[in-house]
């Protein structure tokens, strides 16, 4: 039975950070992976990261094909097509990524400082004694056989699936499992067109409820004629096939004619607001496990990272005190609530608006401006922002019957000031939690009464 410090589940962006991040410090690390080395950074996403991610996290730029094309911002579309607007500002300048290379290049940071990767390796569950995660069952697909491993610490990294994460005892205090309506289904692939677009500055966002109900259509350009092309639908109800609605709606598009596929397949997305608490005794919970995706447009890249990094920094702190109790890493909550979970929360109450926004309601609503697109850049930036709804916009949509639109969308932008406001309240160590806790499911339980109806 081998012995760890840290033992980190998942080789993702999340779980690469927090290996490199502990194992810098000089810990014991070991990167559980299921897939082959070679296949590690292999992944069905939009391939989208933010500029500022790297800037944030103090990471060089990778100089050797990981950023296949620079972007200069987003351009949202109504429904029908009519209205766009084109978001320009440092956070959504990035790159569309080789996924696969990218992945690479974080492995190598985290094998270089001295983690040890065992590839082909599945875990199974976690390894719990007299309260605390003590350790990983995990089974190697070289040999067959089941192994034991023990840590101090044991990380889930383990993306949507959260093996670790969905085997916690409930006392714990961490949520097992994640609601359907809170679920992307997506489906996606790279495209080469038969000639480059016109676009190549732009990624483009497309919503559209007969479509894509609660999520949306992407466009985004990775150079050289090709495309990373797909949607995604909320899992409420009897959502759609997202596969069949992208051959159907996406494929037909003149884009699309004559172009050849590349790759393609299908994931699913957490997009809600973080996990309430994401540390027990001797475990942390990081990236899509955790629930750290952009509620709004599904990127989940950068916050990964950031929960890597914020991980393994409070994990590193807590070794040195001896102490892998839920007191001792409470602070990885705190720093992600401050830097990135606030933020998510609010736009968890504006999704759950989209998810039953008709596109009348979009097209209206961009057409009048009653959100400009600094008003979107605003609350994409956990920002204060102000309808604008005059009376000449009250006339017209009390002309159009819809003036309880205007309403939904008053009450978004109520909860969302008091969800950002109980997030900055967030307590500093487990003994408050429940209270807080309580107060978040009330906040969002009359999110869902006010603006699902």
């Amino acid at each position: 039975m081998e012995k760890f410090d840290v033992i980190v589940v998942g080789a993702g962006t999340a779980g690469c950070l927090a290996a490199k991040t502990t194992a810098e410090a000089g810990l014991k690390v070991c990167l559980i992976e299921r897939k082959r080395r070679e296949e590690i950074g292999e992944k069905i996403c939009g391939e989208a990261l933010g500029e500022h991610h790297l800037k944030n996290l103090g990471l060089e730029k990778p100089q050797g094909g990981e950023l296949e094309k620079r972007i200069e911002g987003i351009k949202i579309y109504s429904p029908d097509l009519e209205t766009v607007f084109t978001i320009k500002h440092e956070d959504f300048l990035g790159y569309l990524l080789n996924r696969r290379l990218f992945g690479q290049w974080l492995l190598k940071m985290a094998l270089d400082e001295g983690s040890v990767l065992l590839d082909s390796t599945q875990c199974l569950e976690p390894i719990i004694e007299k309260k605390f995660v003590t350790g990983v069952l995990a089974k190697s697909f070289k040999t067959g056989e089941n192994i034991q491993l023990k840590g101090k610490v044991v990380v889930d990294a383990s993306g949507f699936l959260a093996v670790v994460r969905r085997k916690l005892p409930k006392e714990m205090g961490i949520e097992n499992e994640i609601a359907n309506e809170d679920v992307e289904a997506c489906y996606r692939e790279i495209r080469q067109l038969k000639e480059e677009t016109e676009n190549t500055e732009y990624c483009e966002m497309y919503f559209n409820q007969n479509v894509t109900p609660g999520g949306y259509t992407w466009i985004f350009p990775k150079g050289g004629a090709r495309v990373n092309t797909g949607l995604g639908v909320c899992m409420r109800g009897k959502f759609p096939n997202p596969k069949n609605q992208f051959y159907k709606h996406v494929l037909t598009k003149p884009l699309f004619q004559g172009s050849l596929l590349l790759n393609g397949g299908a994931w699913y997305d957490p997009t809600r607001r973080p996990l309430d608490n994401m540390v027990g005794n001797g475990v942390a919970i990081l990236g899509d496990a955790a629930c750290s995706v952009n509620p709004i447009h599904g990127g989940g890249i950068g916050p990964s990272m950031l929960n890597g990094c914020l991980a393994g920094k409070t994990i590193i702190e807590a070794l040195e005190k001896g102490d892998a109790s839920q007191k001792s890493l409470w602070p990885y909550n705190c720093r992600y609530m401050e830097m990135y979970g606030t933020k998510q929360a609010q736009l968890d109450v504006l999704r759950l608006l989209l998810l039953t926004c008709e596109d009348e309601d979009l097209n209206y609503g961009m057409k009048y401006k009653l959100l400009t697109e600094e008003d979107v850049l605003k609350a994409s930036l956990g920002e204060e922002f102000h309808l604008n709804i005059t009376e000449t916009v009250e006339r017209v949509f009390r002309g159009l019957k819809r003036v309880w639109f205007l309403n939904k969308l008053r009450s978004t932008v109520n909860i969302m000031r008091q969800v950002k406001t109980h997030h900055r309240n967030y307590p500093d160590t487990p003994e408050s939690f429940e209270k807080w806790r309580i107060g978040t499911e009330a906040l969002f339980k009359e999110a869902k009464l006010k603006l699902m109806k």
